[in-house]
């Protein structure tokens, strides 16, 4: 019997070892900016990936993300990190066409445990449609995977994070929790049922959800990544210059990840989260174990949009004969006095 091989996890890993929006944001601020009538969306906006016009019928998405592992197993890590990387595409309404591999390896590491996270990760590119092209990888003391990726949309067709209108209803797919799960599977203290749970989460495309997205008319569309759910609404919510109602009771999360929580099984990258945007959240009578969910870094989790509210009916049919989960958790009104309300 093959012997089972394992990965020394990092002290942060998946999306909670991102840099803190505040520090990002600071940064990218000081960045020259050229003006290109064909780039449709850039690091202006804080978008999920660039957009280039390249014909009047053919946009390219362009994306990369990598990071270090949340899980033991390598060959899940590569799925993982596979579809975390890909979801910015589905995320802006396109298609994945190539990817490449992003590799940083121990030089001593078994070689083997490299073999078992690529195959992984090109698992979930074929699954994807995309096709694996290259890549490039370097020694490092720690391990890190990602893709970098490459798809196309029609250009009046690209969904981007702002441009909600009021009356929009707010929906979101996948649940949240899995920073705080995986926070507990590290010190031994996630249930199989959760940390399972929280896998297959991670490891299922957003290409499923996203191929019914694309045939309604959607106004706004994230993935729910680094910043956390409260993170990505903040940056719909203010781009749009719109405030962003959620309902506490309609908020979807793995069931164990509550009591992790209640025991501050909690992110350094949560806390980064909630530093850098708490202050544009009204919390109305929201406990503090669903407010770290709330602000926990996902890593590849679901799409949140906006739609108008004729079209839910028919996109939750969808959802649900796709055996997509969805869940309508809120709705879009004129800006208050703050972008984010939980209630």
């Amino acid at each position: 019997m093959k012997e089972k091989l394992y990965l020394d996890r990092c002290s942060i890993g998946g999306w909670a070892s991102k840099i803190g929006p505040e520090v990002l944001s600071d940064v990218l601020s000081n960045l020259p900016s050229v003006e290109d009538k064909n780039l449709i969306v850039g690091f202006d906006k804080s978008d999920d990936a660039a957009v280039y016009k390249l014909t009047d019928e053919i946009a390219m998405i362009q994306t990369l993300d990598f990071f270090t592992p949340m899980v033991d197993d390598p060959y899940i890590f590569g799925q993982i990190a596979a579809a975390n990387s890909l979801s910015d595409v589905y995320a802006m309404g396109g298609t994945p066409k190539t990817a490449m591999n992003i590799v940083c390896f121990p030089e001593k590491m078994d070689i083997n445990i490299l073999g078992e996270v690529l195959r992984g990760g090109a698992e979930k590119v074929v699954e994807a449609g995309a096709v694996l092209s290259g890549g490039h990888s370097i020694h490092d003391p720690e391990i890190k995977y990602g893709l970098s990726v490459t798809g196309i949309a029609h250009p009046d067709k690209i969904l981007k994070n702002h441009g909600c209108q009021n009356g929009d209803i707010l929906i979101c797919t996948k649940k949240l929790g899995t920073g705080i799960v995986t926070t507990a599977s590290k010190v031994g203290l996630a249930s199989e049922n959760a940390l399972n749970s929280s896998i297959k989460n991670m490891t299922t495309l957003n290409k499923y959800a996203g191929e019914i997205l694309i045939k309604y008319p959607v106004t706004a569309c994230t993935d729910i990544t680094g910043f956390g759910f409260l993170g990505h609404a903040y940056e719909m919510a203010s781009n749009s210059n719109k405030t962003l109602i959620f309902e506490k009771d309609f908020i979807p999360f793995i069931e164990e990840a509550k009591g992790y929580a209640q025991d501050f099984l909690i992110t350094t990258g949560g806390q980064k989260n909630r530093n850098f945007v708490g202050n544009n959240v009204d919390f109305q009578n929201v406990p503090l174990w669903l407010q770290e969910i709330l602000f926990d870094p996902q890593t590849s989790g679901g799409l949140l949009f906006s739609i108008p509210a004729q079209y839910v009916g028919d996109i939750m049919k969808e959802f649900s004969l796709a055996n997509v989960d969805a869940v309508i958790i809120g709705s879009v009104v004129e800006k208050e006095k703050k972008f984010i309300i939980v209630r």
